[in-house]
């Protein structure tokens, strides 16, 4: 809902910003939301300012008063401040600031088909093969992986250029038949008017791409941002050179990379072996 998607602002910056930015659309002082919050001016102030956290009670009642389409908008607001997120700080904010906010959204893939492509078996796979995480967390990472795919089927739903590499559709996540299922859904998907998915030839030159994934958002409001993913941690910027140099990489790679319909007819080609094998 917020013009301003800095992926620096942090969860009380976002809350304070967003509850000024509302304020101020019905024409209120601090004062007078105050009065109707029941609160103080200093504390509006001070919470506006993201200089003072705000409890679940306040954040309840911006929610009534506001009466916005998110019937839990601040709480939500509320909790992603006091509550650990389930991921680092910085995927937290690509998950709920920029990938639904983003117009298109352009990403790279060298060794898994992309998370907002994932059947919850295959997904389910890859979060298994976390050694560290419990069978809870698995599960719990699967359900937010399934609503992330939500932005594709909403009517203002973005663009999505898909690259995948060709071993992708190679490499047993989860054995045959997972990947039977897996790479059908993605045909099914690369056919739909807003998802255009391409293979990379496994012998493409640019080894730029063999580095990390990565994901380009464009926003109507706010600067490019991308999201690269590395065996460390993953980063979120809007930097200018780091957005021109991951621009650089995506169309290199898309340069090699096999024409729409070539690419679909290898997805289900490789969906037919897979399916020979179960």
């Amino acid at each position: 809902m917020a013009n301003d998607l800095d992926p620096r602002m942090s969860p009380a910056e976002r809350f304070g910003r967003e509850l000024a930015r509302c304020r101020k659309g019905q024409g209120l002082s601090q004062r007078r939301l105050a009065d109707r919050l029941r609160c103080s001016p200093s504390l509006v102030g001070h919470i506006e300012t993201g200089s003072r956290n705000p409890q679940l009670d306040f954040a309840q009642a911006c929610d009534e008063f506001f009466d916005l389409p998110d019937k839990e908008y601040f709480v939500r607001l509320y909790r992603r401040i006091h509550q650990s997120p389930s991921g680092p700080g910085w995927y937290v904010r690509w998950l709920e600031e920029i990938e639904p906010n983003a117009v298109t959204l352009r990403t790279w893939d060298p060794l898994l088909i992309p998370g907002l492509l994932q059947t919850e078996d295959y997904a389910r796979a890859v979060f298994r093969g976390h050694l560290a995480s419990t069978e809870s967390e698995v599960e719990e990472q699967v359900a937010a992986r399934m609503q992330r795919q939500l932005i594709l089927t909403r009517d203002n739903s973005p663009a999505l250029w898909v690259l995948i590499d060709e071993w992708g559709l190679r490499r047993s996540i989860g054995g045959a038949q997972v990947m039977a299922d897996q790479l059908t859904r993605l045909a099914t998907l690369a056919i739909r008017h807003n998802v255009t998915v391409q293979i990379v030839p496994a012998d493409n030159p640019c080894t730029d791409g063999l580095m990390s994934g990565f994901v380009i958002a464009e926003l109507s409001d706010a600067p490019t941002t991308v999201s690269v993913d590395s065996a460390g941690k993953g980063e979120v910027s809007a930097e200018h050179e780091l957005v021109a140099l991951i621009w650089g990489r995506y169309d290199r790679l898309r340069a090699e990379a096999y024409r729409p319909g070539e690419s679909l007819e290898m997805i289900k080609e490789a969906a037919e072996q897979w399916s020979r094998k179960t």
